[in-house]
């Protein structure tokens, strides 16, 4: 039986590493689902213990805040706050210091993934209008996003999942997350500036936007679903501030209010939920308990420790936080570091670690994949190599930052 369950272990991390299984069309989520079918189906681990094994908090966490930012997306919030951002009268450098300070702040509370979905094509088109070169406003917009949803623990899935688990204090996170993510932010703005060199415009004859395609993704501003969703999400947040109310529980009632409308239809914002991510969650979590119940991962663990290796000292855990993050993903890697995470600042190490190591290559990051994608289909390529030209010094310079802020704490 452990055979089986390590063989399908392994298989599953296979296809997180390569975003699916050769000869199967298969996806990411549909691996992750495909190996907790199995792990079940051969009783590896019983329905019971499977269901035990979801972390139903976190699942239930994320699945409230997709809500959220479904109605801010449908409401026109993001391409209301997009267009104004480009109408600034500002010169490129200062453009793009908006557009980080903005990204950043939003990813820290509607997540970075929604953020870049909604943002990106609007920016793309903006930039292009203003004949401003839309590449290195959509890289800072992804690392934007990536290192701002890192302020917090409801900024990305990995962040929630952490927090949930760990059951870290909201605004105590806030506070050992803020100073590693102003100046990884600060430094993003630098290191993007740095890399244009003064080249800000477009080349002449470089095509810009037709008429169709410049209102193709505008959604109109909605001022009363807006100012609804703004005000569930200010309200659940100083509740997870001043309070000790379960998060799931407070963020789940200020779902079901946004659901409760007489103008916009339930299944408008439903369909806008991230299913599939919600089900790769559930997915890993039975897979994952079936591997720590054959004891395989203790014993992988204290082999290492006896080579002098400790995973539960902050050192050795950021380094496997970032080589696994951007080996399976930063959710895969989380949830298999997370069972050894007992010293007090293995929480923000891996949420910081974690969210920071995915800017390195595109595929480390969803939202990263999501401005290449947005970019590539309004005629913007950005390939692995113009990525990583910026997201490689990006990674490393703000994991420095990451560094020596924790030796500092530890001092």
């Amino acid at each position: 039986m452990t055979t089986i369950v390590l063989t399908i272990f392994v298989l599953v991390y296979l296809g997180m590493i390569l975003g699916g299984l050769p000869f199967l069309q298969l996806d990411r989520t549909g691996v992750a689902l495909l190996g907790a079918i199995a792990m079940i189906g051969t009783e590896a681990i019983s329905v019971d213990a499977a269901a035990q094994a979801v972390h139903l908090p976190t699942v239930l966490l994320l699945f409230a805040f997709m809500v959220v930012s479904a109605q801010m997306q449908l409401g026109g919030f993001y391409d209301w706050v997009t267009l104004r951002l480009a109408g600034l009268k500002l010169g490129p450098p200062g453009l793009l210091a908006a557009l980080v300070v903005v990204a950043g702040g939003l990813s820290a509370v509607f997540s970075n993934d929604v953020v870049c979905l909604a943002v990106a094509p609007v920016l793309v088109e903006a930039c292009l209008r203003r004949r401003l070169d839309p590449v290195p406003f959509a890289l800072a917009l992804a690392c934007a996003a990536n290192i701002g949803s890192a302020a917090t623990l409801i900024g990305n899935p990995q962040n929630m999942l952490i927090g949930q688990t760990l059951q870290l204090h909201f605004g105590g996170y806030m506070v050992e997350a803020l100073l590693p993510v102003a100046v990884g932010l600060g430094l993003t703005w630098a290191l993007v500036v740095l890399s244009v060199r003064g080249r800000w415009m477009l080349a002449d004859g470089a095509a810009g936007p037709g008429p169709a395609e410049k209102n193709a993704e505008a959604v109109p501003l909605d001022r009363w679903q807006t100012a609804k969703g703004l005000g569930v999400a200010a309200g659940v947040l100083l509740a997870f501030l001043f309070t000790d109310w379960p998060r799931e529980v407070v963020a789940l009632v200020g779902a079901g209010l946004l659901l409760m409308s007489r103008r916009m239809r339930s299944s408008r914002v439903l369909g806008l939920v991230d299913w599939e991510l919600l089900v790769l969650f559930v997915g890993l979590f039975v897979v994952n308990a079936a591997l720590q119940h054959t004891g395989l991962p203790q014993r992988l663990v204290a082999d290492i420790a006896a080579h002098g290796v400790h995973l539960d000292q902050p050192g050795p855990m950021a380094l496997a936080t970032f080589v696994l993050s951007n080996i399976v993903s930063n959710v895969p890697a989380v949830m298999l570091l997370l069972p050894v995470a007992t010293h007090p600042l293995d929480g923000p190490l891996l949420a910081l670690v974690s969210t920071f190591a995915g800017n390195l290559f595109i595929v480390g990051s969803i939202a990263n994949i999501i401005v290449v994608d947005a970019a590539r289909r309004r005629g913007v390529v950005i390939d692995w190599r113009r990525h990583a030209a910026l997201g490689v010094p990006v990674t490393l310079v703000t994991l420095g930052v990451v560094a020596a802020y924790l030796a500092w704490r530890l001092g």
